[in-house]
């Protein structure tokens, strides 16, 4: 048997537990024709990058499989009769992988890195690289001109 990775998009106005159960019968079709869902990951609503079948958002899954090639094409198969499934892909793989997927990875990272007001004393930069104690100056420079605001000075 080979290893695959299987991501769908299913539409923004169906349930989470719909997802869930779209999840779980195409899970059941991979056991029914002789592999196994090793992995099953669901990502949550996300936008996507352009409208498909007139959807802004979709809920996406990941599956990861170790099956024959038979039981991913009758999986696809039912994925492209399904209306409640906007796009699939699926992808042979080396080797599965064994930890959460990358877009777990990173949700996990964002809640990690707390306020984002811990950046400490960020300081000016100076043209050339060097730090400067006043925030950014260049010492190439002179003091500004003064400025001249309409209707100052004028007499009517």
């Amino acid at each position: 048997m080979a290893f695959y990775e299987s991501v769908f998009i299913a539409r923004q106005d169906i349930s989470a537990a719909q997802v869930e159960a779209l999840t779980e019968t195409f899970s059941a079709l991979i056991r029914d024709n002789g592999g196994q869902v090793t992995k099953n990951e669901q990502w949550g609503l996300k936008t996507l990058s352009y409208k498909i079948k007139k959807n802004r958002k979709g809920h996406y899954v990941l599956l990861n499989l170790d099956a024959p090639s038979a039981a991913v094409v009758e999986m696809e198969r039912n994925m492209s009769i399904n209306e409640d499934v906007l796009r699939y892909m699926t992808v042979r793989v080396d080797a599965l992988e064994a930890g959460p997927s990358a877009m777990m990875q990173s949700r996990n990272e964002r809640s990690d890195r707390g306020d984002r007001g811990d950046r400490g004393d960020r300081g000016g930069r100076r043209f050339d690289g060097e730090r400067s104690d006043r925030g950014g100056d260049r010492p190439d420079r002179g003091p500004r001109p003064a400025r001249r605001i309409e209707g100052e000075g004028e007499q009517a």
